[in-house]
């Protein structure tokens, strides 16, 4: 695996972004979501194979530079069957960034469980497509451009609710990703998966993630059914469901930072 295929390439205690990890807003900055992959491979370094981690959830204070971060964390608890943990991470000048709160849990094996069942997603009869949040706000190579994406069929790239499936690039060089690092790269994506707007127009930025995972998911494609919510007030929230080829497997809620920029549009 080359180091275009992953999101980050370590290099002593900083973690370098290739333009795979570059987001939309800002050609110097990280996509939250691979970012928010790193902070879970921190949470289960420290806690360990002997828990799972089931939820992260992270503020992301400052911009997330592409040229070098670096992540520290404790663990906070560690009970028999659950864990806690916290991971800050920073730019090269030693500014906070973002921090994120994780909880571990022990597993168990139970047969004949009883468990909600809801639709499952049609992986089979998909068809390739672009990411829906095509435009952004530099010229460089970013997120989109290095992802694969498919739709369910009755599914498109237009603003609203929105289902679709990706493959995404590999975390870090040479490392194989955990499960849940697997899932963060898509979480991250709901807010534009299910834009109400265009970017051209809205801005929809979330300053928090965050994922609960209930089942390890299985499968390299992965998908998200996502919707988002905007507010007269200027927030708004988006809310996807996760799932692999067998079913669901997340939740993910993102708080949203919503700016009008049509009347700037109209006056150019």
């Amino acid at each position: 695996m080359t180091s275009d295929k992953t999101f980050f390439v370590k290099e002593d205690n900083f973690f370098i972004g290739t333009p795979a990890a570059r987001g939309p807003w800002s050609e110097l900055h990280c996509h939250a979501g691979p970012v928010t992959g790193l902070i879970a491979r921190e949470a289960e370094h420290l806690v360990g194979s002997s828990k799972q981690l089931t939820r992260l959830s992270a503020n992301f204070m400052r911009p997330l530079p592409l040229d070098g971060i670096r992540l520290e964390g404790n663990v906070t608890r560690d009970g028999r069957q659950l864990a806690t943990s916290t991971v800050s991470v920073f730019d090269r000048s030693n500014n906070l960034c973002a921090i994120g709160s994780c909880v571990h849990l022990a597993t168990g094996q139970l047969s004949n469980l009883p468990t909600a069942q809801i639709q499952k997603v049609d992986f089979e009869n998909s068809k390739p497509g672009r990411f829906p949040s095509i435009a952004k706000i530099h010229d460089e190579e970013y997120f989109a451009d290095y992802i694969e994406v498919s739709f369910p069929e009755g599914e498109n790239n237009e603003p609203g609710p929105t289902t679709l499936m990706i493959k995404a690039p590999g975390l870090i060089l040479n490392e194989p990703p955990s499960p849940f690092q697997t899932l963060c790269p898509l979480a991250d994506c709901g807010n534009g998966i299910s834009r109400n707007g265009e970017i051209s127009e809205f801005r929809f930025m979330n300053p928090d993630i965050t994922i609960a995972m209930h089942r390890c998911p299985e499968s390299e494609w992965l998908a998200s059914d996502a919707i988002s919510f905007w507010e007269t007030t200027g927030i708004g929230l988006a809310k996807a469901t996760i799932f692999d080829d067998k079913g669901p497997v997340a939740s993910v809620l993102q708080t949203l930072l919503i700016a009008d920029h049509r009347n700037q549009q109209k006056n150019k």
